[in-house]
């Protein structure tokens, strides 16, 4: 057994945490990061990534489908197929190299690694169990940042057919018949992308629309192109169970049996909050999530919790930011964490983006707003990407001007969440984006021309 002293021991490798090591090491903080399986946490190795790699996968593949007897440009390609086990191989290959890369910053900012299972002792003591051993790291600071699971539901226990996001981003063939269970972003995203590769998709959701996050305005496009690529919609409906090779539906009209070869349970995610010690913490909880305040403390001195763990949002970004903060922190530096611009993006054709207020939300808060709205329909870019469906959305105080949310929905509106985020935390004003010299042509101009029609100065519709 060996015995280690460190400042700060950060338990989970996931993006919250190998953040805060990296940060801390920046800082010359002495550091120990504790992760029992790679470093990259759910995102990089069975979420963001390898989703985004299938995603980009299955467009390409739908892309050269609609082309193969023509396209409006002139462009034919002819019947195309598509080798699975090749764009698996490519997807896990990209995992790889990230994966390899975080490892490598870690150990080019000093970090020191232990691989294995974590279990706290006490707010400063963490045993971890090895393949070789077991260790005892004391520290003057701890982040728990051990992230999320999947959900589960009642009657659809994981296994066999029954899968999560990380066993279909693990399939070796695309289903003949998929079942989603929900509707928000995971089950839209890959179910979409199986649509695509082929797959017959039914998505089932307990509500009475999809995403119920987001409103109706931003989400109506995706709707369309879910008809558009065949995918079938039960709304108001319940899973309810398996019957052989059946998902079992409760939907207002009775219960429904939907053949499926692979039913993808995409009902949320839960906090890991088991398995690593939380009973020997005293530590105030808010529901299943560990609270923190605006500096990502804990109830307990020296105790400081990031990323899915403490709550919604549970994205990556969210917990880098949360990570980069408390390693700042602890290094002596004066930081608070700010959730107010954290950007969110649903990877569906047509992509969607939000940072900040919709306009519903801004109006329950009591505010009043100018809105504006700028479709892609007029913008010259988004023309000659052959593809105009969609919009961008500003909405600012009716008083001041300045921006409380920015959303849009198009092809490739991701990229622009870093203006709308940047927008927003810099307390931009209508006449600020407006006012900016945008390229030409580029999807970007529909952000300046959103601004510029909740001013009432629209030029170009």
């Amino acid at each position: 057994m060996a015995e280690i002293a460190a400042k700060l021991l950060v338990l989970g490798g996931g993006p919250g945490g190998y953040v805060a090591a990296i940060r801390a090491g920046h800082h010359g903080v002495d550091t120990v990061l504790v992760e029992d399986t790679k470093v990259g946490g759910t995102c990089l190795n069975v979420g963001c990534i390898p989703s985004k790699a299938l995603i980009h996968a299955a467009g390409d593949y739908a892309l050269a489908l609609r082309h193969a007897s023509g396209s409006p440009f002139g462009l034919s390609t002819g019947t195309p197929t598509l080798d699975f086990a090749r764009t698996v191989a490519w997807k896990d290959g990209i995992v790889a190299r990230l994966n390899a890369g975080v490892a490598a910053l870690l150990k080019k900012n000093g970090v020191k690694i232990l691989r294995g299972r974590g279990t706290m002792l006490d707010g400063k003591t963490c045993r971890v169990d090895t393949d070789v051993g077991t260790d005892t790291v004391r520290a003057e600071h701890v982040v728990l940042a051990t992230g999320s699971r999947p959900a589960d539901l009642p009657g659809l226990p994981f296994g066999g057919p029954v899968i999560s996001s990380t066993e279909a981003l693990s399939l070796t063939e695309v289903p003949r018949r998929l079942a989603v269970v929900g509707a928000g972003y995971i089950g839209l995203e890959l179910g979409m992308a199986f649509a695509k590769l082929g797959a017959a998709v039914t998505v089932v959701e307990a509500a009475d629309r999809i995403l119920p996050l987001y409103d109706a305005e931003l989400v109506r496009p995706l709707r369309r192109s879910l008809d558009a690529h065949g995918v079938t919609l039960m709304l108001g409906g319940r899973a309810a169970g398996r019957d052989g090779d059946a998902l079992l539906v409760d939907t207002p009209a009775g219960r429904r049996a939907v053949p499926a070869d692979r039913i993808l349970v995409a009902a949320g995610r839960r906090p890991r909050t088991e398995g690593w010690g939380l009973e020997r913490l005293d530590l105030d909880m808010e529901g299943p999530f560990i609270r923190i305040d605006e500096r990502c403390a804990t109830s307990m001195r020296g105790v400081w919790a990031v990323g899915d763990v403490t709550g919604e949002p549970m994205l990556a970004h969210r917990a880098m930011a949360q990570g980069e903060t408390v390693a700042d922190i602890v290094a002596g530096r004066r930081r608070v964490f700010d959730p107010r611009t954290i950007p969110a993006v649903v990877y569906t054709d047509p992509e969607i983006v939000a940072a900040g207020l919709s306009p519903e939300q801004a109006k329950a808060a009591g505010q009043a707003v100018k809105t504006g709205l700028f479709p892609f329909a007029a913008n010259g870019r988004a023309m000659t990407l052959g593809d105009d469906e969609g919009f961008v959305r500003v909405t600012a105080r009716a008083d001041n001007h300045v921006v409380l949310g920015i959303q849009a929905t198009g092809r490739g509106v991701a990229e622009l969440a870093a203006a709308f985020g940047l927008a927003i935390e810099m307390g931009a004003r209508l006449e600020d984006i407006a006012g900016t010299v945008h390229a030409h042509p580029t999807l970007g101009e529909a952000f300046a021309e959103a601004s510029l029609k909740a001013l009432g100065e629209a030029l170009h519709i």
